[in-house]
């Protein structure tokens, strides 16, 4: 019985004192602590109102003025989870991973790989300033010639499924996988777009305003351990 005991007092004590990653709540719920706005048109003229609010417990990106709304933070390997939903007419959003130099195109965005979130195409990769290589890419980016990751080319990756969406209103949940150089996308379970060989592999996390209002009620970050693809 002494034995039993001291083995799992033993195994209690090491489980305890293992580094397990602890999960980040990016968006505490109540204020804008964390991120930083780049909004271009506020810059000549910053008495626009903020294209990013605290409303009734949820992130809201307004759409306009356009812009991203970006993590002070640096991550690497990890699992992020975002509850989003379209408020009134469907539109346009995004959440960029991996990004880095801000405005590095059309002076706007900056250079990430965006994951969609746009009404209908939710889990399409978009290519700024990096790129990522997916299954059947001539099926999904056209052909080959044709693709860049500057103005005027074909930066934009179809996701894999239609209908993962919930209908407008509702909350859809999309999960987002960075490991090493992948990037796995779901859309309310759904497995939407895997891509890899991707050009970065951390960065910041932005969130866009592009047009269309959008709320998030949240958005998780748990950190994964770096294996092997």
């Amino acid at each position: 019985m002494k034995y039993l005991s001291f083995v799992l007092i033993s195994f209690l004590i090491i489980s305890s004192c293992r580094n397990e990653p602890s999960t980040v709540q990016l968006f505490n719920g109540e204020n804008l602590d964390g991120w930083k706005m780049d909004v271009p048109a506020m810059d000549s003229l910053p008495n626009l109102n903020a294209p990013f609010l605290v409303r009734d417990g949820n992130l809201v990106s307004l759409g306009e003025p356009r812009g991203h709304l970006i993590t002070d933070s640096i991550y690497k390997n990890y699992r992020l989870t975002a509850e989003y939903r379209f408020v009134g007419e469907p539109g346009n959003c995004g959440v960029l991973v991996h990004a880095s130099t801000p405005r590095a195109l059309f002076k706007m965005f900056p250079q990430s790989i965006e994951v969609q979130m746009e009404h209908t195409n939710a889990g399409d990769f978009w290519a700024i300033m990096e790129d990522i290589t997916c299954d059947n890419m001539e099926d999904r980016r056209g052909p080959q010639d044709t693709w860049g990751i500057t103005a005027g080319k074909n930066r934009r990756i179809m996701n894999l499924t239609d209908g993962s969406e919930h209908e407008l209103g509702q909350w859809n949940t999309m999960v987002i996988e960075c490991l090493n150089d992948a990037i796995k996308v779901w859309v309310n379970g759904d497995l939407v777009n895997y891509g890899y060989h991707a050009t970065a592999s951390s960065g910041h996390i932005a969130i866009q305003a592009e047009g269309a209002e959008v709320e998030f009620k949240k958005l998780e970050l748990q950190p994964i351990t770096a294996l092997s693809n």
